[in-house]
């Protein structure tokens, strides 16, 4: 493994260590004490592996893709090793396994819990949930950097013309990611805070809100989020790991930048007020708009959090929300939307072409200098097909555990898109701690799957399955 790779690793470990410490300090300030010995030990092992191996001398290499992808997928398995440590050590007398499910939950973002009493977990193990979210977050971006070109090399350009990709510079942009996304956390805290929240829920639901964590510090929402005003700011707050991490640093320096850099942003806003409009139209049974755009903002920002009372008949279509997803840049999961409006866009001008051979079609996207072209096309297609893959095994996996087909379906889907089940998918009180072994490990796999794509993962297998 290359010096950078040992880097980028390492560097996590680090920072785990540092949550560990700040849990450390939360646990004696107010005197919890029943757990507190369990972040010293992580604290000390964080920092011994970040540590013994950040200094340790190795030579450097230049990174191939497929380095970056196994760093990037061992890194999804190692972190939750650490996470896991202090719900083993705790006084909840809990099985490794379910350490470790809770662990990947939080890390991938995604917050399935086998607590089933939130009320009744100490308070340093609610913030341990919501750090693990926190830097699970950060992780997910980090990774977008390192893989991009798998991702996407011409959206890069088009986002983000001042990224370039060599070792000093990838590190760079990523504290200025590390920047943002501390600050953005910040800036959610103090709002939330604002709004009359306890400091407590206001910390965990700003580490929630930013990384599109489902974890939740309390049983209830709607005990916390009592008023519509809260309801309205809360929801505007869900949309922020909707847009791109980087639209608040391209808004501060506009001067300096062209209007490419918000041309996805610039989408995704028009996909938001036309799928508000229609919900407003359509949906506005008991005239509840406010409860309706909760569900909205959480669904599209793949946070899945709902409040009571939210028609579970409309799940299929949260459903199809959170399949979309939100911006290439932003720690929301989904197929992105940019991706399913180039496929429109692209089948709408090849059926002109048929229909009007001589009339001059316009390929390049609006608001941008991108153009539409084959590859393009070729490569958000196989992400459709890949999804349909995905979601066929994982919904197969889950039906060999005998759990139902429409359970199964909802499951797959929210694990694929790392969406915490909730009422807005007719699926709240899905009991995860008593699924057998089988069951889990299929549900970490994918959840680990939706966060890495199960293309890096096919990229993967390429080297070792073909020669060229």
């Amino acid at each position: 493994m290359s010096r950078f790779s040992l880097t980028y690793l390492c560097s996590f470990f680090l920072l785990l260590s540092v949550l560990s410490f700040f849990n450390i300090i939360y646990s004696y300030y107010f005197n919890l004490y029943l757990n507190v010995n369990t972040y010293i030990y992580t604290l000390l092992i964080s920092l011994f592996i970040g540590s013994f191996f950040l200094f340790k001398k190795k030579k450097e290499n230049k990174v191939s893709i497929y380095e970056k992808i196994s760093v990037v997928i061992l890194g999804y398995f190692l972190l939750p090793l650490i996470i896991s440590i202090p719900f083993f050590l705790s006084i909840y007398n809990i099985s490794f396994i379910d350490c470790y499910f809770e662990a990947i939950s939080g890390f991938t973002s995604t917050g399935f819990t086998i607590f089933d009493n939130v009320k009744h977990l100490d308070q340093s193990i609610i913030l341990w949930r919501s750090s693990s979210q926190w830097i699970g977050g950060l992780y997910f971006l980090f990774s977008i950097i390192l893989l991009i070109n798998v991702f996407d090399d011409k959206l890069k350009k088009s986002l983000t013309n001042f990224l370039s990709f060599n070792t000093s510079e990838t590190f760079n942009q990523s504290f200025k990611v590390l920047i943002l996304y501390s600050i953005l956390t910040f800036i959610i805290f103090v709002i939330l805070k604002l709004i009359d929240f306890r400091t407590f829920n206001a910390v965990n639901f700003s580490l929630s809100l930013i990384s599109s964590g489902g974890f939740l510090p309390t049983n209830s929402l709607d005990k916390v989020i009592n008023t519509d005003f809260k309801k309205i700011i809360f929801s505007i707050l869900m949309l922020i790991s909707f847009f791109s991490i980087f639209l608040s640093y391209n808004l501060t320096f506009i001067k300096k930048k062209n209007l490419n850099v918000f041309f996805e942003d610039f989408y995704l806003l028009l996909y938001l007020l036309i799928v508000i409009i229609i919900f407003f139209l359509f949906f506005n049974y008991n005239e509840n708009f406010i409860d309706i755009l909760f569900s909205i903002s959480s669904s599209i920002s793949n946070i899945g959090f709902s409040l009571k009372g939210t028609n579970s008949d409309q799940y299929f279509i949260f459903l199809i929300l959170v399949i979309i997803g939100g911006s290439f840049f932003s720690t929301s999961s989904g197929i992105r939307f940019i991706k399913l409006f180039t496929l429109i866009k692209y089948s709408i001008n090849d059926l002109l072409s048929h229909t009007k051979p001589k009339q001059i079609l316009i390929s390049k996207m609006a608001f941008s200098e991108k153009n539409i072209d084959q590859t393009d096309v070729n490569k958000y297609f196989f992400t459709l097909i890949v999804f349909i893959i995905s979601l066929s095994t994982i919904v197969s996996l889950l039906l060999l555990s005998n759990i139902d087909l429409d359970n199964s379906f909802k499951l797959g889907i929210l694990t694929i898109m790392n969406t915490v089940n909730s009422s807005n998918y007719g699926i709240e009180n899905f009991d995860f701690l008593n699924l057998n072994y089988f069951s889990k490990l299929a549900l970490m796999t994918f959840m680990i799957i939706g966060r890495v794509e199960l293309l890096t993962i096919l990229i993967l297998a390429k080297k070792f399955l073909f020669k060229n």
